[in-house]
């Protein structure tokens, strides 16, 4: 075990106990002080999945918020079918739709929804992906080819209102029910549920960072062609870990449909995918942990925030992004493994001075020439 992944376990420990025992007790296990905590714990997952791809790989995914969003309609819709009953949603009504559409009849399964919500945006994450880096595209344009494809996926979704609901989304879902148990998402089983979730992912990401995968993902970040002249398949890898980042993206939006109750095609906006981005680099890109505690972090001031600047949190967040970019590049994550470093240089040189207090210098008497 290096030195590095004992520290980001213990890390991942405290940040466990945090959440699991210090969050509901510190909130004196109020539903709906949980229900908005547990929003900002599905969050962290869309952000350390960006983190997965933009820190290791270096490949930054604007187009993050579509696979979230494909997660967050796949559990709506079974939620939809399940507070419909025999009859079709009433959009569908409203809309004049004959019949149930064909995509939405294996939802009626929580199996296959759970499934879809998962593997789903994996898919059209890893067809992108092979798009992109089989053509050795790179840098800024991977950025922008992802960021199209949120615009053009977000305008199917709103145009195609028979199927998805439109610009209203998909509203009055029932409750989630496993194994007979009716899931309650003001209630503390339902928060615990999404913390393990979090710290679940996390414990993924973490396994992935610090295995054979992960160093050959720094290589490509730092060299791509070096790598690939070792013998390793550049585009391989790099669509794997588009694929890896996609999934845990529909994880997270999954868990945010049960916590908001309700589907919206926000949740594939522009601003909310560069909202990912911005929690990433706040915490931090290279730590799948740092980027978790950065969404958290900025979604818990803007909760206590946007009530005061309600027309200007979008204008905060920017500032944020400029102040991190520019003074914090490295964000939260930097700042904490620089002063544990500059704490640990102090305290060893210390350490050596009291041991060996002959290696201390002999202060310059005063006329003393040099």
């Amino acid at each position: 075990m290096t030195t590095r992944l004992f520290y980001d376990l213990v890390a991942l420990v405290i940040f466990a106990l945090v959440i699991v025992l210090g969050v509901p007790a510190l909130m004196g296990f109020d539903g709906f002080e949980l229900n908005t905590f547990a929003r900002y714990l599905a969050l962290g997952i869309a952000s350390l999945a960006l983190a997965l791809s933009w820190g290791s790989a270096g490949l930054l995914n604007l187009g993050q918020a579509a696979t979230f969003g494909m997660g967050s309609y796949a559990m709506a819709m079974h939620l939809k079918l399940k507070a419909s009953g025999a009859g079709l949603p009433d959009f569908m009504g409203w809309n004049n739709v004959p019949e149930l559409p064909l995509i939405w009849v294996p939802f009626h399964s929580l199996g296959f929804t759970l499934l879809a919500g998962l593997l789903v945006p994996a898919f059209v994450g890893g067809l992108i992906a092979m798009f992109m880096f089989r053509a050795r595209i790179a840098g800024v344009f991977v950025a922008i080819i992802t960021l199209a494809f949120l615009v053009a996926f977000q305008l199917v979704v709103i145009e195609e209102q028979g199927i998805t609901g439109g610009q209203n989304g998909l509203t009055g879902l029932a409750p989630l029910n496993v194994l007979g148990w009716s899931v309650d998402t003001y209630g503390v089983g339902f928060y615990y549920l999404v913390a393990g979730c979090l710290v679940t992912a996390i414990t993924i990401g973490l396994y992935l960072t610090h295995s054979k995968f992960g160093l050959i993902l720094r290589a490509i970040r730092e060299d791509a062609d070096r790598t690939r002249f070792l013998g390793y398949n550049v585009a391989n890898y790099q669509t794997v870990i588009f694929c890896i980042s996609a999934a845990l993206a529909g994880w997270a939006g999954m868990l945010y449909t049960l916590v908001l109750e309700f589907a919206s095609p926000t949740y594939m906006s522009v601003s909310f995918s560069l909202a990912i981005v911005i929690w990433c680099a706040v915490g931090g890109r290279d730590s799948v942990l740092a980027a978790a505690i950065g969404a958290i972090l900025v979604n818990l001031l803007e909760g206590r925030l946007s009530d005061i600047f309600v027309e200007g949190w979008n204008l905060m967040l920017g500032v944020i992004f400029v102040f991190v970019v520019m003074f914090m590049p490295r964000g939260l994550n930097g700042l904490v493994g620089d002063a544990w470093r500059l704490l640990g240089g102090r305290l060893q040189k210390e350490r050596t001075i009291a041991t060996r207090p002959h290696l201390q210098p002999e202060p310059v008497k005063s006329g003393q020439e040099n």
